[in-house]
């Protein structure tokens, strides 16, 4: 092994105690004889040494040789080393890139375990364990860099544990009647004018009651937090003086994001994370994290060496089919963790229980979770990782939401996820844009989408909440900017408009972008309640965007990843102006309706067959003609379509075993360009029906509460939603 002394400004390496190889990571205890020290160890298969390294507040470093190793975990015990202190590793290993090994001691690592990260990438070439640099760049990854990273990286942090998390204010909503609401840290707390100006864009922001009272306003069950784990910025993007603000670039899965924290982070990020998910839990809010377990911010062969690659790459990541010096890339970002090796696989996991039970989240939404389920190379439903979840007693009960897909072969997987896991539904959020736009050839497919999407889910015990519909995500235009461009506008991204998607599906209602015309300008407004309405009244788990109901807009951006400034943080000046408060509010009475009114939250698919005395069949479908839809129908070209739900026929007993009934509804979706009238269908689905919403209007802060007999013929508005309660059908004879 070489010693520290071979290595510029190194400093011979003291020896620690025997330590254990249990748990993982830094931990804080008492020792032997009862002394108070840190145990460190760390999996690293093939390396021939480890030292943990010791940072003080004046970064001077000392060393500790790790000499104990138990079934490939090196470990040893510190003593006196206390919550606080700032740490890494350097480990000692074969370069040899053409065989996979890239061991680089004079690289500072973080340890994979860190429970906080203190300091950020910058990322110059000291960091790179290859000399980036290298006048032969095709080659530059082969040839060793000798210069010292710690200057440059940031720390581990050794963490006080006894703040244990108590489990007892979980809300705990069932998934039929969850509402989320996908948001970043920073972006929704940044420009809030109620959270103090220290809070804003942090964990204590979010967790402030003015931040806190937005969302029970809104009535969402649970916040669905862009990436909090620690990450790091690309070195494409520092050179561009840009930042990855999404954060889908992770280096540490058990550390907050240093940069979100308001009191500190020598550990204090901890604290504040926890006091924030208890601050969510106390206003009934459930905290899902989307995490990037699929790679990892070191990127490909020419990335910088920041922890998982100089620990032992070949033990963490995908090596290429017959180049082991190259990364296989599922994902888009130059490499791929290999979670079939059992140490990739714990690390995710230990994480993932981590997060549960000493952080206090209730799920996960998994970003490109189908290269998490590759075994050996094709996407696999019998994978490792699928199956360890699915038997681990702590995993198996939170919130488990996929990304289906990946960028490899065979990497769509919308539907094939088994059960206990949820879907982004990509193809809801494609049906409703082409539908409202006037792009759909027929309306079978928004049939199924308004439904709950049994052709993807019905089957192995799935049910209808197995579909995450959204129609925007963080990743697209935002619902304002749907209804306002035709094309990406991403020239303030730095890439020549080669990034974000082209596939767009969007219509701008008759100008790009800003314009002054009112008449756009109303189009614009009532095409944002529609797609609202749409979201909030089909079967499955809604997913809106924040901002969307405050019509944020991002000026025509669809890939916002580095854009950490006012086109991604939210204007809460717009609910100064009447039209986005209006949209707000009905965004609120949505998600109220829904909460009333179990037809709309489902727990099991519709079955089309007639339930009860009454012949009502639990879901009937109409053409814009009032008549039943017929199969050739369903073929027809078509801008509208309605939904009788009938609240009879729905499968389910409440808590004492009674079943459960509720209104039934009558949805009339028309995305035609001319208005038109729709007669009401009569008995057996109603004798009368009452306006409940019309998306036509403005104000939507009074129910229309009109009663139409059935037969008559209601207007149908251009380019709305009406939706009527069905009265009770006459008792014969009276």
């Amino acid at each position: 092994m070489a010693h520290a002394t071979d290595r510029p400004g190194g400093t011979e390496p003291t020896t620690a105690w025997p330590g254990s190889p249990q748990p993982l990571g830094a931990r804080h205890h008492l020792g032997p004889d009862g002394v108070a020290g840190t145990n460190f160890a760390l999996w690293a298969g093939e390396a021939e040494g480890v030292e943990v390294c010791l940072f003080d507040d004046a970064g001077r470093e000392t060393r500790h040789r790790l000499t104990e190793l138990t079934h490939e975990i090196w470990h040893g015990f510190l003593p006196g080393v206390a919550p606080g202190q700032r740490y890494g590793y350097r480990v000692h290993g074969r370069w040899d890139p053409w065989t996979g090994a890239r061991w680089n001691p004079a690289k500072l690592l973080l340890d994979p375990y860190a429970r906080a990260v203190d300091g950020g990438y910058a990322l110059p070439a000291e960091v790179y364990g290859h000399v980036r640099d290298w006048p032969q760049h095709d080659l530059a990854d082969t040839v060793r860099d000798e210069r010292d990273s710690a200057p440059y990286v940031p720390k581990g942090v050794v963490v006080d544990d006894r703040d244990t998390w108590v489990d007892d204010r979980r809300p705990k909503t069932p998934w039929p009647d969850s509402v989320l609401y996908e948001l970043h840290v920073r972006g929704f707390t940044k420009r809030h004018p109620g959270i103090p100006e220290p809070l804003r864009g942090t964990y204590a922001g979010l967790a402030h009651p003015a931040a806190l009272a937005h969302l029970t306003r809104l009535g969402v069950t649970a916040v669905e937090l862009l990436p909090v784990h620690q990450f790091a910025h690309e070195d494409h993007l520092l050179r561009r003086g840009l930042r990855n603000y999404w954060g889908y670039n992770s280096i540490g899965w058990f550390a907050p994001h240093a940069g979100y924290s308001a009191s500190g982070t020598r550990g204090q990020q901890v604290g504040e994370f926890k006091r924030m998910v208890r601050a969510l839990h106390g206003a009934g809010i459930e905290v899902i994290l989307d995490v990037v377990y699929n790679h990892t911010a070191e990127a490909g062969e020419h990335g910088p060496t920041l922890s998982l690659r100089g620990i032992d790459n070949r033990g963490y990541y995908r090596q290429a089919d017959g180049d082991p010096r190259r990364y296989a890339d599922y994902t888009g970002c130059g490499n791929t963790l290999h979670v079939v090796r059992p140490q990739t696989l714990r690390l995710i996991t230990d994480s993932l229980r981590y997060w549960v039970q000493e952080m206090g989240v209730d799920g996960f939404r998994f970003d490109l979770a189908a290269a998490l389920a590759r075994s050996m190379h094709d996407v696999d439903m019998l994978s490792p990782f699928l199956a360890v979840i699915a038997q681990d007693p702590v995993l198996r009960r939170v919130k488990l939401i996929a990304e289906p897909w990946d960028i490899g072969s065979g990497g769509y997987q919308v539907g094939a996820f088994p059960p206990l896991w949820t879907e982004w539904n990509d193809r809801y959020r494609d049906t409703v844009r082409d539908f409202w736009r006037g792009a759909l050839p027929d309306v079978r497919d928004l049939g199924y989408r308004l439904s709950g999407s049994s052709d993807l889910y019905a089957w192995g015990g799935r049910r209808p909440y197995a579909s995450v519909n959204f129609i925007t995500a963080h990743d697209g235009f935002t619902l304002r900017d749907l209804v306002s461009y035709e094309r990406k506008h991403n020239a303030d991204n730095g890439e020549d408009g080669r990034d974000g998607t082209d596939d767009n599906r969007s219509w701008n209602c008759g100008a790009e972008g800003e314009t002054d015309d009112a008449a756009v300008l109303a189009l614009r407004r009532r095409q944002l309640r529609n797609l609202l309405t749409t979201l909030l009244l089909s079967t499955g788990v809604p997913m809106l965007v924040a901002g969307d109901e405050l019509g944020r807009t991002q000026r025509g951006n669809n890939n916002a990843y580095c854009q950490d400034n006012d086109i991604s943080w939210l204007d809460w000046s717009l609910l100064d102006e009447p039209g986005w408060r209006q949209l707000c509010e009905l965004t609120a009475r949505l998600v109220r309706l829904r909460r009333a009114h179990p037809v709309l939250r489902r727990k099991a698919f519709f079955s089309g067959r007639a339930h009860g005395p009454e012949g009502l069949r639990d879901v009937a479908w109409f053409t814009g003609r009032g008549t039943e839809m017929t199969e050739e129908d369903w073929y027809a070209p078509g801008g509208t379509l309605a939904m009788f739900l009938s609240g009879h026929g729905i499968p389910q007993r409440d808590a004492r075993g009674e079943p459960v009934t509720d209104d039934s509804f009558l949805c009339v979706l028309h995305a035609g360009a001319r208005p038109g009238a729709f007669p009401l269908p009569g008995p057996p689905w109603a004798e009368t029906y009452e306006l409940v919403l019309d998306t036509s209007l403005e104000d939507q802060s009074r129910p229309p509460g009109t009663v139409h007999d059935a037969g008559t013929e209601v207007p149908l508005p251009a380019r709305a939603v009406l939706l009527l309660r069905a009265g009770p059908l006459r008792t014969p004879g009276r």
